[in-house]
């Protein structure tokens, strides 16, 4: 649970920024160099790079080595499991509302049948 949690962590951490989440969204047509994913940033290489360490940190993207290039890919299972935490979280919210409802519809019931016996 612990590293789970970790993951999340980690997951989140890094799409939290902006320009990471523009890295992810262009890896997500296919893979890429440092070059092709700083391209649309007015950054430094150096920051480019502390971006990319994160989003590898989190799993959310591998390096490969290929000659001189180092083209980046996406890890899809970082994002899985953040999206499965999504989804478990509403669908406890959504569990929660509905009760929410049911319990406000009784109130009303309950004041209608109060207000007619009046």
């Amino acid at each position: 649970m612990v590293k789970y949690e970790h993951q999340l962590d980690a997951v989140f951490t890094a799409l939290a920024h902006p320009a990471r989440r523009a890295m992810l969204a262009r890896l997500g047509r296919g893979e890429a160099t440092v070059s092709e994913l700083a391209q649309p940033f007015e950054m430094s290489m150096p920051a480019i790079t502390k971006h990319l360490k994160v989003l590898e940190k989190a799993n959310l993207i591998s390096r490969g080595k290929n000659a001189q290039w180092r083209p980046c890919r996406l890890e899809k299972a970082s994002l899985e499991t953040a999206s499965g935490w999504i989804d478990e979280q509403r669908k406890i919210w959504e569990s929660r509302l509905d009760r929410l409802e049911d319990y406000l519809h009784t109130l009303e019931k309950q004041k209608g049948n109060d207000d007619g016996n009046e």
